[in-house]
């Protein structure tokens, strides 16, 4: 049975929630807006999750939040790798990270080394719709869980394979880990200041990103078979998960023939928009056009500068960016932070504080917007996790199972596989 969270989706949940509770009916089966049961968008879609850290599970979380069964399938004693990882943990042991990744899921141990394991997978293979496995090129095929062998099982399946580097090309065999995609695409090389130590983008931008790419290629993929009414294999790769986000630093490269540099928190495209330094600390600006940039100097009293050629306009401002900073900073350090956002703001001038994330998520949008939800946990009794970043009206969606414990929906997944005539009442191959 689902599990409720009363804080999921929109301020109506809490209200509703304990009518819920009480008609005993799954919160991805219930419009709130209509009146009428409706299921969440991918409701009757079934995912098999046989990935582990960050870019397949969290791929297999945004599917699961929108409706999906998303079966977590785990090597047995250990399970997924993260839930060992961090150096933290709360009450619990599965790590913080783990429970971060992995909402919405059912999870079962199969050893897929193993022929009476293999079989059992093969069973849910005939279930499913989309498989997500994030191994090295060529371990699936070790497996028997390559594309070619499930395809054979059941050709509607949508098989994503997400790796360091993609199926092919020379690199194809490489580990690979985020770090090591942020520095070959180019990413690494980019971030921080110039002169100074590499800094990578503390956000893992090719494991997200991979996850991100992938999602959207399964649900195309799955639209897709509605008219073909055969499903395909889907090649996705931390590498080009960077490279495609570095959308304005390839931009710079050919159009101007340099590689870019790190420029700390600045912009390849306009200026000035980036962290400037007040009185009594640092906060952001955005003048990203030439309005805003007339705005800007009228409320900082310097209107003359515009006269000045090097600042005329934001292309000449990007040119000279540096020196455009030294100039506006007698001006910024004369009032505090506050003052300053304060005056920005009324002018319709972006501007913001610079808040840490205790601060960000504390903050009266991330209230406002649900950001943080409290998820109850047979172990950890509840704990916070990131809200829905994007908001459906129609289905909204909800925090319906906790984080699986290791294996904890073997029984409940075999007995289905037992139902649909798929393994025998022994649980072995039919």
């Amino acid at each position: 049975m689902d599990t409720y969270c009363v804080n999921a989706g929109f301020p109506l949940l809490n209200a509703i929630s304990k009518v819920v509770k009480q008609a005993v009916t799954p919160l991805n089966k219930i419009d709130f807006w209509g009146g009428k049961v409706m299921a969440l968008p991918l409701a009757g879609i079934r995912v098999l999750d046989i990935s582990q850290v960050m870019a397949g599970p969290f791929c297999c979380m945004l599917l699961a939040d929108m409706g999906a069964d998303v079966i977590k399938i785990e090597p047995p004693e250990t399970g997924d790798s993260t839930r060992q990882s961090m150096g933290f943990r709360l009450k619990g042991s599965d790590s913080p990270g783990f429970l971060a990744l992995n909402r919405n899921k059912r999870s079962i141990t199969l050893n897929l080394k193993t022929d009476a394991d293999r079989q059992k997978l093969y069973a849910l293979v005939k279930t499913a719709d989309v498989l997500v496995e994030n191994a090295r090129p060529g371990v699936a095929g070790r497996l028997g869980m390559d594309y070619d062998t499930l395809r054979a099982i059941n050709p509607r399946l949508i098989y994503a394979s997400i790796s360091g580097f993609g199926q092919t090309g020379p690199w194809s065999q490489r580990p690979g880990f985020d770090l090591i995609a942020q520095a070959v695409s180019g990413v690494l090389s980019s971030n921080g200041f110039e002169g100074m130590e590499p800094a990578k983008n503390s956000i893992p931008v090719a494991d997200l990103g991979a996850g991100l790419f992938t999602s959207y290629a399964i649900l195309s993929a799955v639209i897709g078979r509605q008219v073909s009414g055969e499903g395909q294999f889907i090649d996705s790769s931390l590498f080009e998960a960077a490279l495609s986000l570095s959308v304005w630093e390839t931009t710079e490269l050919w159009g101007t023939g340099k590689s870019p540099v790190p420029i700390g928190s600045a912009n390849r495209m306009s200026a000035p928009y980036q962290a400037v330094e007040a009185s009594d600390g640092w906060f952001v600006i955005g003048a990203a056009n030439q309005g805003l940039w007339l705005k800007l100097l009228e409320v900082m009293g310097i209107e003359e500068l515009q006269q000045d050629e090097r600042f005329a306009t934001n292309a000449a401002r990007v040119a000279n960016r540096i020196v455009l900073i030294e100039t506006l900073a007698p001006t910024f350090s004369s009032k505090s932070r506050e003052e300053w956002i304060t005056a920005l703001q009324e002018a319709g001038i972006p501007a913001a504080p610079i808040l840490d994330y205790g601060e960000a998520v504390e903050s009266e949008q991330a209230v406002a917007r649900e950001m943080v939800q409290m998820v109850p946990h047979p172990v950890e009794g509840e704990f916070r996790a990131l809200g829905f970043p994007v908001k459906l009206s129609g289905t909204p969606q909800q925090i319906r199972r906790h984080p699986p414990l290791l294996n904890e929906h073997e029984d409940e997944i075999l007995a289905e596989l037992v139902e649909k005539g798929l393994l025998s009442r022994d649980r072995g191959a039919v």
